[in-house]
């Protein structure tokens, strides 16, 4: 960063002035420096919801929002999704650079040797109900490895924070897999170390004693598309608590297990299941038939009807994972041969009338990846409460470079936001017999 610009604060009821640095990144806005902005004047900066406040220092994942633009260490998303898979894709955020050939290898071995959980986890499980929501077994599960894994918890030793990040990406696979299989009554299936990262995944879910799983190399692919897609996406609320959890000084299971937590909410991680719920109900109600009527709620503000799976609060142009996510979902249609199924063609069908109608395109409301990736996952098999997990599990690796920044960054500080205090002011505790 350069600091050769100023910026100059100024009050109009006279109070002094005050000058701060103005920093420039790579790539992006400018940022001012307003950490001495309270010292100097006795201030805060009212932002909620960081609408303009930058957080932290990263070098990871950068987003122009206005051009629909996504790229993980200077590498475009679109180049990634179809020329790397998601092993190589986590080594890229991990480390900053694509691996070679021998790197990749030694690489997608310490993960595959790591997928297996400490057999103790597997009666884990059992203290959740049947019924218990998947992301709510898998934060517990992912705050529980700390349990049985405290070998590598010191988090300012380099070779600890390593192991961690490897078991963190490889297990989580797993613990995902024994949700769903838990949730149906269906005995775990562990991983088998001949098979690659995204394949593995698929058997553990679908395989059963009964029959052995047979792997579709159009599906395997279409899930290691969803997992990059989603593997990182700048300071988003996830990856902003585990930063936070991180800055205490807690270890990276607690701080991964914050971030599953966050994501679990329908306004972020959630997303794509409301969107297929969302489907669901129109679908319900008359299908294609209703669009036109269903549409006109979205547009009545007063209705409380909206279109789930368009639109994006960073990204103001179509966003550039659901352009893949749109490819993938039409090549696993046809895979399966469910282009002519009636959830499917309806949610081809509002795509198509929403990018038609000047209500939408004006406001830039386009669809996201939310949009395709859960037609995409419910044609794959996933249920719809698991889609979530799906999501944790491919941006893991996102949370993990993200803590692993943090902690390397020597002006890391304990997260501590201010406030704007409307409460009330000093008053006196009377006795109880005059209140």
């Amino acid at each position: 960063m350069s600091n050769e610009l100023k910026a100059t604060l100024t009050f109009s009821d006279g109070s002094p002035g005050a000058e701060f640095p103005v920093y420039s990144g790579t790539i992006g806005p400018d940022v001012i420096d307003i950490r001495k902005l309270y010292a100097q004047t006795g201030k805060f900066t009212f932002d909620p919801g960081f609408m303009s406040t930058a957080a932290c220092e990263s070098a990871i994942t950068y987003i122009d929002g206005d051009k629909g633009e996504l790229l993980y260490r200077g590498y475009p998303i679109e180049e990634l999704a179809v020329s790397c898979d998601y092993l190589e894709t986590c080594y890229l955020l991990l480390h900053g650079e694509l691996p070679s050939a021998d790197q990749k290898s030694r690489f997608v071995t310490s993960v595959t040797y790591h997928t297996m959980v400490h057999e103790q986890m597997t009666r884990f499980f059992q203290g959740f109900r049947r019924d218990a929501h998947p992301m709510a077994v898998l934060c517990g599960s992912v705050g529980a490895m700390s349990a049985f894994y405290h070998d590598s918890l010191d988090i300012y030793n380099l070779e600890h924070r390593y192991i961690s990040a490897i078991r963190l990406i490889a297990k989580m696979p797993t613990l995902v897999a024994m949700a769903y299989k838990y949730s149906i009554g269906q005995p775990f299936v562990y991983p088998r170390n001949d098979l690659g990262y995204s394949a593995n995944f698929m058997r553990m879910m679908f395989a059963n004693p009964c029959e052995e799983y047979k792997v579709n190399d159009v599906l395997v692919r279409a899930l290691d598309r969803i997992l990059i897609l989603h593997a990182d996406h700048e300071q988003n609320a996830s990856t902003s608590t585990v930063r936070l959890a991180g800055s205490s000084g807690a270890n990276p299971f607690a701080c991964i297990a914050a971030g599953v937590a966050t994501l679990w909410g329908p306004a972020h991680g959630g997303a794509n299941e409301a969107c297929l719920l969302m489907l669901n109900e129109l679908q319900a109600q008359g299908g294609a038939d209703k669009i036109g009527d269903f549409i006109a709620k979205v547009k009545d503000k007063h209705s409380g009807v909206k279109l789930m799976g368009f639109g994006h609060r960073v990204y103001k142009n179509f966003d550039p994972r659901a352009k893949l996510m749109r490819e993938t979902c039409y090549e696993v249609l046809n895979e399966l041969g469910l282009q002519d199924d009636p959830l499917f063609k309806l949610a081809m069908t509002l795509e198509k009338v929403a990018l038609e109608d000047d209500y939408f395109v004006t406001r830039k409301l386009y669809p996201n990846v939310d949009f395709y990736s859960g037609i995409v996952q419910k044609a794959l098999g996933i249920p719809t409460d698991l889609f979530t997990c799906i999501f944790a599990l491919a941006r893991t690796v996102g949370w993990i470079a993200n803590w692993n920044e943090m902690i390397s960054d020597p002006d890391q500080k304990i997260g501590r936001p201010r406030q704007l205090f409307k409460g009330n002011v000093r008053r006196q505790v009377l006795p109880i017999g005059q209140r």
